[in-house]
This record gives C-alpha cells, sequence and structure tokens, in this order.
C-alpha cells in the first residue's frame, strides 16, 4: 500500500465516524478538503482510534490503542482541541460532527491561522450552497427530512400581535415555549454572539444583506456567562437584551430555537437570515424540513393595510406577495410562522393567529445528543 493510500484512508477512517444521526460527513472531495484544513497528518493519524462522534475516549485507551507514547498523543490533541476541533470533557476526548458542532466552535475560537479559516469558510459555503445538488447524489450533510428547529414569535407579539382562531381548541392559549420573550423572563445573564454562518459569507465575499455577522445568536444563563467571560461573547443586561432582539426583528431575522418545550429551548436562538443560515437557507432554496412551522399564521386586516409591502420584504420565505391588481397574500405553504411581518407593520394591520395546537416533545436530540449537549461538549474545551 502506498504512502498517499494510507493517508487518505486514515481520512475516510476519520470521516465515517464524523456522523451524529442525522448530521453526516459524505464521501466527497471537499469534505476531504475540509478535513486536510482541520487535521494535520499526524493528527488524522491519531484521531482514526476515536470512536464515533456518540463517544469519548482517555489518553490512556489512545496509547493503548495506537501504540503511540502519552505525551506524543496529548501534544497531537492539544492542538487540535485548541482550535476546537476535538472537543475535550474532563479527561476524555471527542470528535463532533461538522455542523452543527465543529462548525460553531472552529469559527466562533478563531484560533486556526487566518488561510485555514478562510479556506474552511469557502468549504463550508460550498456546501451550504450546494445542498440540493448533494442531495440528489446522496451526499447531503445532514437528512433533508430531519425536523428539528421551531421559530420562537417577537419580543412583542404576546401584548400586540397575538389572537387566537375560535376552530383551534379552547384549551389552546399562547404558550411560554412559543414566545422569544420567555428567553427573557426566566433568565438572568444574557449574552450576543456571531453568526457563524454570515461569518463565513462576509469572509469568502457573499455578506448578508439584512445584518452583519455581529447580529448574531442570543444566549443566557451559564452559557452566557461563560461566552462573556471568556471573551467570545458581548454580556447584555436585560434591557440591552430586549433591545438587541427587536434590533434582529427590525432586520428581519428569526428567531429559531429547538423545537423542545423542555429547557433547552431557553438557553439559545439563533437570529436566522434566510440567505446564509445553514437551517433556514436550506428550507428556503432546497425544500429541506429542518425547521418546524410554529402554530401561528399571519392574517392581514385589509382595511389597515396600505399596501406598503413592508411584510412582503420582510418575509424571509417569500410567503407574502402583492399582485398587480389585488391585496396581500400570504402563501401557507410556504409560511413558517415567525412573525416578523406582523412585529414590522406599522400599521398594526397583521396579526398572528393560532390556527395549531401542536405541543412538540420534552427534548429533541441529535443521535444520543441534544443540541445543547453537544455545544457544552464544545464550550468545555473553550
Amino acid at each position: 500500500m502506498s504512502e498517499l493510500k494510507t493517508k487518505l484512508d486514515y481520512y475516510d477512517i476519520v470521516r465515517q465516524k464524523l456522523t451524529l444521526g442525522p448530521l453526516r460527513a459524505p464521501k466527497h472531495e471537499k469534505i476531504f478538503e475540509m478535513m486536510r484544513v482541520f487535521w494535520d497528518e499526524e493528527t488524522i493519524k491519531v484521531l482514526s482510534y476515536f470512536p464515533t462522534a456518540d463517544k469519548r475516549i482517555s489518553l490512556n485507551e489512545l496509547v493503548e490503542k495506537s501504540g503511540m507514547e502519552k505525551k506524543t498523543i496529548k501534544k497531537i490533541l492539544k492542538k487540535a482541541v485548541t482550535k476546537r476541533t476535538v472537543s475535550k470533557v474532563g479527561q476524555k476526548y471527542g470528535l463532533e460532527p461538522l455542523a452543527p458542532g465543529i462548525f460553531e466552535a472552529y469559527f466562533t475560537a478563531q484560533q486556526d491561522t487566518k488561510e485555514n479559516i478562510h479556506k474552511a469558510a469557502e468549504i463550508f459555503r460550498w456546501l451550504f450552497n450546494h445542498m440540493a445538488e448533494l442531495d440528489a447524489q446522496g451526499l447531503n450533510i445532514f437528512d433533508k427530512n430531519f425536523q428539528f428547529f421551531r421559530p420562537l414569535l417577537p419580543i412583542e407579539a404576546k401584548e400586540k400581535l397575538i389572537k387566537i382562531d375560535e376552530s383551534v381548541d379552547a384549551r389552546s392559549q399562547v404558550l411560554p415555549y412559543e414566545l422569544v420573550e420567555d428567553l427573557i423572563n426566566k433568565n438572568e445573564y444574557f449574552a450576543s454572539i456571531p453568526c457563524q454562518c454570515r461569518m463565513i459569507g462576509e469572509m469568502t465575499g457573499e455578506p448578508c444583506e439584512l445584518a452583519p455577522s455581529e447580529m448574531g445568536c442570543f444566549i443566557t444563563g451559564v452559557a452566557a456567562q461563560a461566552a462573556a467571560t471568556l471573551g467570545w461573547g458581548t454580556a447584555l443586561n436585560k434591557e440591552q437584551a430586549i433591545e438587541y432582539l427587536k434590533k434582529t426583528e427590525k432586520a428581519g431575522l428569526v428567531h429559531i430555537s429547538t423545537d423542545s418545550k423542555g429547557g433547552e429551548h431557553l438557553m439559545f436562538i439563533c437570529n436566522c437570515c434566510p440567505c446564509h443560515c445553514g437551517v433556514l437557507m436550506p428550507v428556503k432554496k432546497h425544500g429541506y424540513k429542518s425547521v418546524v412551522p410554529s402554530n401561528y399564521k399571519p392574517k392581514i386586516n385589509l382595511d389597515l393595510c396600505v399596501e406598503c409591502e413592508i411584510c412582503v420584504k420582510k418575509c424571509p420565505m417569500d410567503a407574502i406577495s402583492h399582485p398587480e391588481e389585488g391585496k396581500m397574500v400570504v402563501d401557507p405553504t410556504k409560511c413558517i410562522g415567525c412573525g416578523l411581518c406582523a412585529s414590522n407593520c406599522a400599521k398594526v394591520a397583521i396579526t398572528l393567529e393560532k390556527v395549531e395546537n401542536i405541543v412538540p416533545p420534552d427534548v429533541r436530540k441529535i443521535g444520543n445528543k441534544t443540541f445543547m449537549g453537544m455545544m457544552a461538549d464544545l464550550l468545555a474545551s473553550f
């Protein structure tokens, strides 16, 4: 076996271990190119002895499996952990899926060379832009039918925007886990972190037209404290947090959290654009099912509507149109019930009507991990 073949085999061995539930690392040249950016030859050899992304391994176990010296392995892995391409929890190490997983931690940490970070950004943008093509070849980076995220309604929705459809079960009500306001009411610590999706767009000359990467994700509680303390997030007090969320809404960003009603939805939201977001963009452009629509749909009061078309411009899914002859029209097959049209309507001509009473599960898992569990593993490496 040639030396080149051996090297490629190590990369393919590790590639197959990066799968976690619906998250994949398909056998595609762009994936191998990404892996070569993340891991050099000595690192990939060590990682070939790792278990799959749902398990962890200690230094002693790696010594036993590889026959390499402990200090050599430790030195190699220290570099990978610093770059956040390998996670470390306690005394054990683990592989993580490419996205979500390494993607968020790597670009947040910014601990690799500028050249490598730029290369990784170019590859991720290529992968995001070619999802339909990859899906047709069976090479998608996550399952097209994987449903995991859900929009939360805007900060002022409860007071100004919501009505209950009388045809919905009488037990229906506006529930806390449906509102972004719930993150404010049930936490004391808040922080914002840059959006990695828009960040790689800026790095590759394709910036988002709605918002800069600095207007990114919103986290709460212990995670927010850690982000601010370690310097990769900006601390916000309660008033600043509310204003931050309102600012993202005005920019046309969708509050997206996990589709769950347990504690996880209280810990973070992504503020997503439809042009760069690795979750929302595939839904709009490629028909992915990763975002579960909310229980709400917009209802336009045609008597109050002045046809300013702000709702048309703000809708992230192009679900609202204005025919040349006629009034505004909402396409319910495209609408995800995010509420941006209502929150941005100056004439209060749009209300959000609760038309479903679908209750999400307590917990949503990716393989054997929750989203925040996976992020916690990566945070532990900071």
